[in-house]
């Protein structure tokens, strides 16, 4: 399987580049981004742009794919709602329209959140973005579409969160998150999960368009 990453200096796409690099059924992988990662490997090619929304420049590159994990994401924390929808909706939708032109064979798995608001008409302002987000990209024509919303992830292997209060947040809960995730498999997922989950569902499909934690977990045993 060929494999695209995008946002793979983040916290949810370290954690997805590691197990892609690791898993035997995944025979190249392209990381865009507006920075390199850092990481070295003979299957690994990194495509850095300052612009993410000049893809087109780089289509050729992007040709021949199996799937895409969508692992860009921004806080919306502080954020206007038309600021944060250019870089939620508007980018991803972009990309993703570029890609399923370039790809329509290709799975699409989309990062998004626990609380998402499909009918986007809900109180939180990052729930409908990233609703009609998920919408936008149900409607395009890839071979499988599919929505991770996690709840809480717990970091592994020494990634961490780029964000401040993020990291703030995981090294309060670090001690109990292990502990939890085993009595509460709903509550807690980890970033070497979200990254086999989005291996398997790539690789076999899945029941289901839409996986939160649990769904997340189970999925991951099929690639340990």
């Amino acid at each position: 399987m060929k494999v695209l990453i995008f946002g793979a200096t983040g916290m949810v796409g370290q954690g997805v580049l590691r197990e892609c690099l690791r898993d035997a059924a995944v025979e190249r992988v392209v990381t865009v981004g507006r920075t390199a990662t850092g990481r070295k490997d003979p299957k690994l090619e990194e495509i850095v742009l300052a612009d993410l929304f000049a893809v087109q420049a780089v289509q050729d590159r992007l040709r021949g794919f199996d799937a895409c994990f969508f692992c860009l994401g921004v806080s919306a924390v502080g954020m206007s709602e038309a600021d944060y929808t250019r870089i939620t909706h508007d980018l991803t939708v972009t990309i993703a329209a570029l890609l399923v032109r370039l790809n329509p064979g290709m799975t699409f798995v989309y990062v998004t959140g626990a609380g998402t608001d499909t009918s986007e008409r809900g109180r939180f302002m990052w729930a409908r973005v990233k609703g009609r987000t998920e919408n936008a990209l149900s409607a395009m024509p890839f071979r499988a579409t599919f929505m991770f919303r996690p709840g809480f992830i717990q970091p592994l292997n020494g990634i961490v969160s780029k964000t401040a209060w993020y990291r703030a947040a995981y090294a309060i809960t670090a001690p109990i998150s292990g502990l939890l995730g085993r009595i509460a498999p709903a509550a807690v997922t980890t970033t070497e999960n979200v990254g086999r989950a989005m291996i398997a569902v790539a690789l076999n499909g899945y029941a289901k368009p839409v996986l939160g934690n649990e769904d997340i977990n189970r999925v991951a045993t099929r690639r340990r």
